[in-house]
């Protein structure tokens, strides 16, 4: 059987676990962004059943994001313009009261049994301030179980108030100080349903870390140009083992490769268009201090 023949069964949410009594642990919300996810927020909004609080910040969706997100009970709804998912995370962290937030984007599921870690974990009494997740990333069909997704880790359990997130547009993680245990159970990212989404993706991705880049004086060379999307092919496919994922991982490198690419295109282009006295339309970013500092 070659490496590219069946696909793995994907983790599903599963069913939602009792909810314990807040009487009998600290209180946990779940805060959710999202922008025209109507193919995503219900079952997201059903992974994440069991917490005692859910807030979700839309950034006015055009779909039916809002519809269907008002038919689930218990779910607070805010709409806020978007300056990033740092931006809008960490003002929804100032949104909420409850001792311990758990940070879902739209396109993640919390399978039943990391919610039932995540319960008992609050139940005994958290020894840190906050915890990684493992993520099993999906690309269009299959998990993708190398080419450097297997490790991927981020930190979305928190107390409140421990940590935030830096003023960057986009791959930006919370800024967490001290130790962060890494959870059991792993939660399950849909990163794309087909290649046209993943494609729009990217290339808001790379708009976005272009701008990042661009605010910082970073400038577009050949070793951006040429070796940065070169190098990030070769680490994908042949020294994180992208190979092994058949032609999943074939195509997730070279689109990888071709965002890196297209990136450092767009840094190049704004300089052009600064030295030739020409308006550079980069995105809006949120300056408010508090954003960045929290309300105190």
């Amino acid at each position: 059987m070659t490496a590219d023949s069946g696909a793995p069964a994907v983790s599903a949410a599963g069913s939602v676990p009792a909810r314990s009594s807040p009487a009998t642990r600290p209180a946990l919300t779940a805060i959710i962004t999202t922008f025209n996810e109507e193919d995503n927020i219900l079952k997201c909004l059903e992974s994440v059943a069991f917490a005692d609080e859910v807030l979700l910040i839309d950034s006015f969706s055009t779909d039916r994001t809002i519809e269907i997100a008002r038919a689930v009970p218990g779910v607070r709804i805010v709409q806020r313009e978007y300056f990033g998912s740092a931006a809008q995370k960490n003002w929804a962290m100032d949104q909420i009261t409850t001792p311990w937030l758990l940070i879902v984007d739209a396109d993640e599921r919390i399978p039943e049994r990391l919610s039932r870690e995540i319960l008992s974990l609050l139940e005994r009494g958290p020894e840190e301030d906050h915890y990684y997740i493992r993520r099993e990333n999906v690309f269009v069909d299959r998990v993708i179980r190398h080419s450097g997704w297997s490790t991927d880790k981020v930190v979305r359990l928190m107390r409140r108030g421990t940590a935030r997130y830096p003023n960057r547009r986009v791959h930006a993680d919370l800024d967490a100080q001290g130790p962060t245990p890494t959870l059991l159970a792993p939660m399950v990212h849909y990163t794309c349903r087909s290649l046209d989404q993943y494609l729009e993706k990217l290339h808001r991705y790379a708009t976005w870390g272009a701008a990042d880049a661009f605010r910082h004086g970073r400038r577009a060379g050949v070793t951006e140009l040429l070796f940065r999307p070169f190098w990030r092919f070769v680490r994908m496919y042949v020294i994180q083992g992208g190979f092994l994922d058949g032609r999943h991982g074939l195509v997730l490198c070279g689109l990888q490769a071709w965002s890196v690419f297209l990136k450092w295109s767009k840094v190049w282009e704004w300089h052009r268009f600064r030295k030739n006295g020409w308006p550079v339309d980069l995105p809006a970013y949120d300056e408010a201090p508090e954003t960045w500092e929290g309300r105190g």
